[in-house]
């Protein structure tokens, strides 16, 4: 099977083509803007008739979008995110290859959702920003299109490579720089906020179970368990051996660290053991979302996905927990020490 894999590079790209190098019966061609591309072409500017044109000529039998921004104005994040995947889509149309489409979204496209509920893929997306509004824009575009298709409605990857400048990325980088500085309080913001975290290589899995499916419209890919990020928090400090007490800047109280690990790793989600009263301020704290610091996919204080779908016609479920992907975000920051 050939498969054209577009945004190889990012974050997801670099997983779903390690994914499918391993698979002996697919054959791989790159197509992207940096130069270790097997092409060079960027979607956001190039037209839908060079695309015709390579298609043609490469024949593939599907098509997999992991390209797309995450950062930038309303007008960036439309042309890298809905604007090139217009250009895909026509380009299929015109090209008599008859590939099969598997179009990476995201959890973003629906918007803030009710605690403690699973979102499924018949909810009324209300995105909550540009970046989910360009996202989704890019998923009507794909499901209008008439082609084979399928869109994989990602909740929130983890696990290696997670960009430093998510709050993951964030919190593991400020942990690193406590324990290099010996200090023994860490302040934070905003751990309230609860979302569905899954390994970036199950997703990677998600993308190559896709491409063989007869699956069409929007499949979410997640974990189907929320967890607040406080908990991740405390898993974290628990697998990088961080032994100071993180103060929850607008929560009742701080926490201990290693007594919230050991909530965390009981299975609690609850409350932490509060064993330090509030934090002196001197230092500017890390914000890493919910609370006046909004986590940055617009979806509120909660998100949850149902996964049935998945299950159900791709045959996939998760297999990596939320501690191994956590440990590997660690141990990539650790190696910055």
């Amino acid at each position: 099977m050939r498969v054209l894999l577009l945004g190889a590079n990012g974050y997801l790209g670099r997983f779903v083509a390690d994914r499918l190098l391993a698979d002996p019966a697919v054959q791989l061609t790159a197509l992207g803007r940096g130069d270790d591309a097997d092409v060079r072409f960027d979607l956001a500017t190039g037209s839908p008739g060079a695309l015709t044109r390579f298609l043609d000529a490469v024949h593939p039998g599907v098509v997999i979008n992991c390209a797309g921004a995450t950062r930038g104005g309303a007008r960036d994040l439309t042309r890298h995110n809905t604007i090139a995947v217009a250009t895909v889509c026509e380009a299929l149309r015109r090209s008599g290859c008859g590939a099969r489409l598997v179009q990476l979204g995201c959890a973003a496209e629906y918007g803030p959702s009710q605690p403690g509920s699973s979102t499924a893929e018949d909810a009324v997306p209300r995105p909550g920003g540009p970046y989910g509004v360009s996202k989704l824009a890019a998923t009507e575009l794909v499901l209008g299109s008439d082609l084979d298709a399928v869109v994989l409605r990602v909740f929130s990857p983890v696990g290696p490579g997670t960009p430093a400048g998510s709050p993951l990325g964030r919190l593991a980088e400020a942990m690193r720089r406590a324990m290099q500085a010996g200090d023994g309080e860490l302040k934070l913001s905003g751990l309230g906020v609860q979302r569905d975290f899954v390994d970036v290589r199950d997703v990677a899995r998600a993308v190559h179970a896709a491409s063989l499916s007869a699956a069409q419209g929007v499949v979410n890919i997640g974990t189907g368990r929320a967890v607040r990020l406080r908990d991740a928090a405390a898993v974290l400090a628990r697998v990088a051996g961080y032994a100071g007490t993180l103060h929850e800047l607008d929560a009742p109280a701080a926490y201990s660290a290693g007594s919230a690990a050991a909530t965390a790793r009981n299975g609690g989600a609850g409350s932490m053991l509060a064993t330090v009263g509030a934090p002196r301020g001197e230092t500017p704290p890390e914000h890493l979302g919910g609370g006046p610091f909004p986590y940055p996919d617009g979806c509120g204080s909660w998100q949850q996905a149902d996964v049935r779908t998945a299950r159900d016609r791709l045959g996939w479920r998760p297999r990596i927990n939320l501690e191994e992907s956590l440990a590997d975000i660690w141990m990539e920051a650790a190696c910055r020490i």
